[in-house]
């Protein structure tokens, strides 16, 4: 068994597939134009976004921080980087950051994060220096 993809609802799939592509070297490798109800395939290494166009608005309030702290809903998505001042530098003005960066090097030396918002409300982490336990 191996990860396969997350599957969002895009206000404007153009906008989002933008993002993910521009930002995180995401690259489209499949779409399904189904009538009403476009379907977006990226692929970053082995795992997918399946991105899904002409979504109804969110309902309610859109999360903050870290992601939205609701049994039953996804907090966020993430992503690994190498370099975190980097990324951050390049995005700059482009992405709201809604938390941090913060700092965890008291439980790994080096890990650090950062979460901001991409164009459909969906809470995106960025993190740099994460390891498992030996």
């Amino acid at each position: 068994m191996r990860w396969s993809h997350a599957a969002l609802n895009c206000g404007d799939l153009d906008t989002t597939e933008k993002f993910y592509t521009t930002w995180f070297g995401a690259r489209r490798v499949n779409e399904f134009d189904l009538g009403d109800l476009r379907i977006v395939f990226l692929r970053l290494g082995d795992a997918y976004l399946e991105l899904f166009g002409q979504a109804r608005p969110p309902a309610g309030e859109t999360p903050g921080g870290d992601g939205h702290p609701v049994a039953g809903t996804v907090r966020h998505i993430a992503f690994q980087t190498d370099d975190l001042d980097g990324f951050l530098r390049r995005i700059e003005g482009q992405a709201e950051i809604t938390l941090g960066p913060l700092d965890f090097s008291a439980h790994i030396h080096g890990w650090r994060s950062v979460w901001l918002r991409d164009p459909d409300g969906v809470i995106v982490e960025v993190s740099e220096g994460y390891r498992d336990r030996a």
